[in-house]
């Protein structure tokens, strides 16, 4: 298999693992991080926002950062590319509107004030992380704000991963796994340094990083 057709068939995957294997308990198995990194940096982007701002909740699976940007009175749209995690959303908050649309199929024009994309990009190959980046861009309104995690790994598991993607055959490349752990889907860890050159490329000035266990946290803003 080459890599084009690969990548195409591991975003179905994992589609089809977070519709049909974790919708139905995600909100239960992964729940809120108490007093995290993550609740704190939520709480820095909102304190940058005006009142009554759009937010986006981008791969917002099954609604767990919500409550947090709903509590202050911004109106929310959630996204993600499984109807299954959506479908979650929206039992919680049922006056949320959502839409099924991936990260790399984002084409909304300066609509929001600000975005969050929590513990997602980590499903995300190197080829898409600078659409991905672009995409938030243009959603966003001039100067606003992003707060995303990338996630990090140990660089012995990375070498692990990477090792054993070989061995299967599958055409990987450094800082991806085919499959991570129980999880069984993609996963890719890119370097720090590498994310903030692909921010600086999309048009993003870093405000503020923080790292916590096995996140990353970026608050940026519009250049």
């Amino acid at each position: 298999m080459n890599r084009s057709s690969w990548l195409v068939e591991i975003r179905r995957e994992t589609e089809e693992q977070y519709d049909i294997v974790w919708s139905p308990f995600y909100g239960e198995k992964w729940g809120l991080y108490d007093n995290s990194v993550h609740q704190q940096f939520i709480a820095k982007l909102l304190a940058l926002l005006p009142e009554h701002s759009h937010v986006l909740d981008a791969a917002c699976g099954g609604g767990r950062y919500m409550p947090f940007l709903l509590e202050k009175g911004h109106t929310v749209l959630g996204i993600d590319q499984s109807q299954g995690m959506l479908s979650r959303a929206k039992l919680y908050f049922p006056t949320v509107h959502t839409e099924k649309v991936g990260l790399q199929e984002i084409s909304y024009d300066q609509l929001f004030d600000g975005a969050i994309c929590m513990d997602a990009m980590e499903n995300v190959s190197p080829e898409d992380w600078p659409l991905v980046l672009g995409n938030f861009h243009r959603a966003l309104k001039p100067q606003g704000y992003l707060y995303f995690t990338a996630e990090v790994a140990d660089e012995s598991d990375v070498q692990k991963a990477f090792i054993a993607g070989q061995q299967l055959g599958l055409p990987v490349v450094y800082g991806e796994s085919g499959e991570w752990a129980d999880e069984n889907v993609y996963h890719y860890w890119p370097s720090m340094p590498q994310v903030r050159e692909w921010l600086a490329q999309a048009g993003f000035d870093v405000l503020e990083e923080g790292e916590e266990g096995w996140y990353h946290h970026f608050l940026t803003r519009e250049v």
